[in-house]
């Protein structure tokens, strides 16, 4: 497939970009900056017009697409002001989700948020390990506008039943180059509470995209992607019983496996993650 990647220049973008190609895939790089030349091209998203063009042709870049995937964004809370986060967030993914509905192209992934579950769980979960059966609990702007991109894709592929649209419940993303400083995460088990001591890897990130391509049906469909493992040493029944005592525990909580269940991802998508902290440090 032709594939345009929108945030092709960020943290998740560039890896995903990179394993899209390896993988045979031509690829449209999108963002507001990045290296210039084939496969990319500069536009800004909060503009439908530069949006509807870079995705029907670009000179002698290409003459149309076949997927789209949507990581471009202010990448959290707390980085710009909240109503710059919103009106940035919201406007783009509406504008790239309308053009590419405009221009025919029945696959979408995006990047919806691990925030939506609740984070930074001040209030704790209903249960753990988490899945994506709870209602969302946005708890921040940021959070908000991934929940209102979801309610968004819902409706659109109501009126288009023909299309596929795929939100990743992304987790926190790192690269090897982040691994360093996890053992010492183990000296305060509150300091990644946040996320119940979640992360994934880009290199998977990149792979649940990719599943999320090659495999979802048509309609709407969210799933948490997250590594394997937790960033944490300590087991999971020591930290969920120092952290969260009260919060109901569903099923075996493993050593040291993930408390963000990426189930439904392994059994609709086929993810599978293969990269963790622990084969770098």
């Amino acid at each position: 497939m032709r594939i345009a990647v929108t945030g092709s220049s960020g943290k998740l973008g560039t890896v995903v970009v990179r394993e899209l190609r390896a993988a045979g895939h031509d690829v449209i790089g999108l963002d507001r900056t990045g290296r210039r030349g084939p496969g990319f091209v500069e536009v800004d998203l909060a503009d439908y017009g530069q949006v509807v063009d870079a995705l029907t042709a670009v000179n002698d870049q290409h003459d149309g697409v076949d997927a789209l995937v949507h990581l471009a964004a202010v990448p959290a809370p707390g980085i710009r002001p909240d109503v710059a986060t919103f009106q940035n967030n919201i406007l783009s993914t509406f504008h790239v989700f309308w053009a590419a509905l405009r221009l025919g192209l029945t696959r979408i992934v995006y990047a919806s948020s691990e925030t939506v579950q609740g984070l930074p769980f001040d209030v704790p979960p209903p249960y753990i390990p988490v899945d994506e059966d709870y209602p969302a609990r946005p708890e921040s702007v940021y959070s908000l506008v991934k929940h209102l991109e979801e309610q968004l894709a819902i409706e659109l592929v109501r009126w288009h039943p023909e299309v596929s649209i795929t939100a990743l419940r992304f987790s926190n993303v790192m690269v090897p180059a982040d691994y360093a400083e996890f053992p010492s995460f183990d000296a305060d088990a509150r300091l990644r509470k946040w996320n119940l001591w979640s992360y994934i890897d880009a290199r998977d990130g990149a792979q649940a995209v990719l599943r999320a391509l090659e495999n979802a049906p048509a309609g709407f469909d969210r799933f948490l992607i997250a590594a394997a493992d937790t960033v944490m040493s300590r087991p999971n029944a020591d930290l969920v019983a120092d952290v969260f005592p009260d919060v109901e525990v569903r099923g075996d909580l493993g050593v040291n496996e993930s408390l963000f269940s990426t189930a439904k991802a392994q059994r609709l998508l086929d993810y599978r993650p293969q990269h963790s902290w622990r084969d770098e440090v």
